[in-house]
């Protein structure tokens, strides 16, 4: 850790989080109570994000990019989206049955950009930088994932408070906030992934 510079720190950091976050989405309700234990992963989800935009900008405003930089940076990016979007999916039963595609999505998507990113590198020696897609479309994932985590959290919280309401009833019932930013990250991650091959599709040779 002595040799890295203070980007490269923050995103070591943040795959450092990854697992925390994790074990705090899938703990035992009985352990702390389902509430906590939301609440506590997504702190721990959104402090990790805070270090994803810090690292960025103190890289390129210090000229401190490097390669260790230009690898784990994304690596610890999907580490920690796809790692607690598994971990909902393991935990949260009511949302299971379509949160689950959102997922596989987001999955998939990696895999095929991730690969012909791959290709592109090595067979054109060319580096594709991200786009203004990719940063909505991560940034979107990062607002679905607290979404789904602190939703349900607050509305009970208010019907706590506010004793039986048919509003609020309603909105745990219906979730649309995850509902709606679950949309926006299936869409947002078809349309970076499909704009950031056909960007790189002059790099794949059929012949070679």
């Amino acid at each position: 850790m002595s040799k890295l510079n203070l980007p490269n720190r923050l995103t070591v950091m943040r795959l450092i989080m990854v697992p925390f976050c994790i074990a705090a989405v899938v703990i035992p309700e009985g352990w702390i109570g389902a509430d906590l234990s939301a609440v506590i992963a997504a702190v721990i989800f959104i402090a990790a994000s805070l270090t994803d935009m810090v690292d960025g900008r103190i890289a390129r405003s210090r000229g401190l990019i490097t390669d260790f930089g230009k690898f784990l940076d994304p690596l610890a990016d999907k580490f920690m989206v796809i790692g607690t979007m598994l971990a909902i999916v393991y935990r949260y039963e009511n949302i299971r049955p379509w949160f689950f595609w959102v997922v596989l999505i987001v999955v998939f998507r990696e895999f095929a950009v991730t690969s012909i990113r791959l290709v592109a590198s090595t067979g054109g020696g060319v580096v594709v930088a991200a786009s203004w897609l990719g940063k909505v479309k991560t940034t979107m994932q990062m607002i679905c994932i607290c979404c789904v985590l602190l939703e349900p959290v607050i509305f009970r919280g208010f019907l706590s408070l506010f004793g039986d309401s048919p509003v609020i009833g309603f909105w745990l019932d219906h979730l649309p906030l995850t509902v709606v930013s679950s949309v926006l990250t299936v869409i947002y991650t078809i349309w970076s992934g499909v704009n950031y091959i056909k960007g790189c599709w002059k790099y794949l040779d059929a012949e070679k």
